[in-house]
């Protein structure tokens, strides 16, 4: 393909490079966990948080980032986010600490990221019409659904036989070839002035997810659990000051972040519940199966990418293909298939982690979980986005955008908390009906000890214990993993539940125009 100022398709090249290495960041590095706790001396929870505050970066201020490209032009905005996420990408790739990479991966790239996203819709609209402009968003959505899909086997392929950072690193390649051939795009002219941001309402939403994702975070440490109620609790009074400052602000004439009005459509309430479940459901999903396999089976980054493929695989031709189903039956149907898919695949799942756990396994549950999965992706969106007339559009594709990646973020902090409060569970357990005495020490201070080994992925020894224990232990460890999985998929099946109710509650779609569709041609 050339890429002369009058190539058809280069801004469609350059916008879908943006959006492949922004989609592919966001699971990516669930594969490398214990590598990253290895070379940066981490463990499990800073990893869990560094990948939750990513997502939430990009949920707190997705709304401002698209009403940025108001401001400055669309072109401006899209080039700050590629030099922000390039810096980022930089940084995160040179970390020789997880404050290093939590500065470049989860703020700067998710700052980044914010300018870039909403500018490549746009893009999209203004260069392409009819025909055209149907192909260029097909091919954006379908590089989008390809980077989530295959981003593990990539990342666990890097990490495994290079590095984990060279993923960064080719990520820093794409983002100069996009500078590079930056000068295709067209600018457009600014239509909001500075002042009139809503810079009180992004403040106070960035603050409330962040105080509800942290509060999250914080449910694996017993001694957090006075205070975690208190955190949440604030998250959630910050955002209904948030709502009622976006209500004052449609009241005085002002432009608001976004036009709350737009959930009193039940259609779009309820399609965003459901995508937002979806998002802490793939995301939990992605986050403990790497540290199940890689803990209790020994999976190298590589292995446990491969073992996330079928699953990957199935998202994405369901995700893609699944559209063509609305010919035949209702959207409201097939989400509700694509829901019971999925408790389905975790039902399957629930019972398969133990100690003589194979990566096969996994494969059938997994593969059922991403063909629900794929199989509500192929909808939601439509769903939801279609179910609003078109002034409040924009608005609904920024909540749209924003509560997916807050459900990634709640996702790796909901359900990795869940894992990590069981892992701590099944030591106490396991120690009270196997372990020896060991000294003076108690149950509760021999599972931290265990804990502490657990959390940084059993790449330390635990050589404070006798040698002839540690066999136990270790034992100990593997079987409360295990359990800690049983009762994540348990939460998950739950929510896949509540989504389920969702679904049915629905108004009845549309049915299929197939006869109609035939007639016409």
């Amino acid at each position: 393909m050339q890429f002369g100022r009058g190539s058809r398709w280069g801004v469609l090249t350059i916008i879908c490079l943006a959006v492949f290495i922004m989609v592919i960041d966001t699971t990516i590095m669930n594969v490398s966990i214990t590598a990253l706790v290895s070379d940066l001396n981490t463990d499990v929870p800073t990893i869990q948080a560094i990948i939750a505050i990513y997502a939430l970066v990009m949920a707190s201020f997705m709304l401002i980032g698209g009403k940025l490209q108001d401001v400055v032009g669309r072109k401006k905005a899209f080039l700050a986010g590629v030099a922000i996420y390039g810096v980022g990408t930089f940084t995160a790739s040179m970390s020789t600490n997880a404050m290093m990479l939590l500065i470049g991966w989860s703020i700067l790239e998710g700052i980044g990221a914010i300018l870039m996203m909403p500018a490549t819709t746009t893009f999209l609209t203004s260069t392409y019409a009819g025909r055209d402009r149907a192909f260029a968003f097909g091919m954006w959505g379908g590089i989008g659904a390809a980077g989530a899909a295959f981003g593990p086997i990539i990342g666990g392929y890097l990490t495994t036989y290079y590095s984990w950072r060279w993923a960064f690193r080719l990520e820093l390649l794409v983002v100069v070839i996009v500078l590079i051939f930056s000068y295709l795009l067209s600018e457009s002219s600014p239509t909001l002035k500075w002042r009139e941001l809503d810079v009180i309402g992004t403040t106070l939403s960035f603050f409330g997810l962040g105080a509800i994702v942290m509060g999250i975070l914080l449910m694996k440490n017993v001694e957090a659990w006075g205070s975690i109620s208190l955190i949440i609790g604030t998250g959630l009074l910050l955002m209904a000051v948030f709502w009622f400052w976006q209500k004052h602000r449609l009241q005085t004439g002002k432009n608001p972040l976004v036009d709350v009005n737009v959930f009193k459509n039940r259609t779009f309430t309820l399609g965003n519940g459901i995508g937002t479940i979806q998002n802490i459901v793939i995301a939990g999903f992605l986050f403990i199966i790497p540290v199940f396999l890689q803990s209790v089976t020994g999976a190298s980054a590589f292995e446990t990418g491969l073992a996330l493929l079928p699953m990957s695989v199935m998202i994405f031709l369901f995700s893609i293909g699944g559209a063509r189903l609305s010919a035949f039956v209702s959207q409201k149907w097939l989400l509700v298939s694509g829901l019971l898919l999925a408790i389905g695949g975790a039902a399957a799942m629930r019972d398969v982690f133990s100690l003589s756990t194979t990566i096969p396994d996994i494969i059938p549950g997994s593969m059922l979980f991403g063909i629900g999965i794929g199989v509500i992706l192929s909808q939601i969106t439509n769903l939801t986005l279609s179910a609003v007339d078109e002034k409040h559009s924009t608005d609904a594709a920024g909540v749209l955008n924003t509560l997916r990646q807050l459900g990634t973020s709640l996702g790796t902090a909901f359900i990795g908390a869940i894992l990590l409060i069981f892992i701590f569970s099944g030591l106490l357990s396991g120690i009270a009906h196997e372990y020896p005495e060991l000294g003076d020490a108690t149950d509760e201070e021999l599972a931290t000890i265990l804990q502490t080994w657990v959390e940084k992925m059993q790449t330390t020894d635990i050589s404070m214990l006798p040698e002839e224990t540690q066999e136990t232990a270790t034992r100990i460890a593997d079987q409360a993993i295990s359990a800690g999985m049983y009762r994540c998929f348990d939460a998950m099946a739950i929510l896949l539940v509540i989504g389920l109710l969702a679904a049915l509650a629905l108004p009845g779609s549309p049915k299929p125009r197939r006869k109609e569709e035939k007639k016409e041609k």
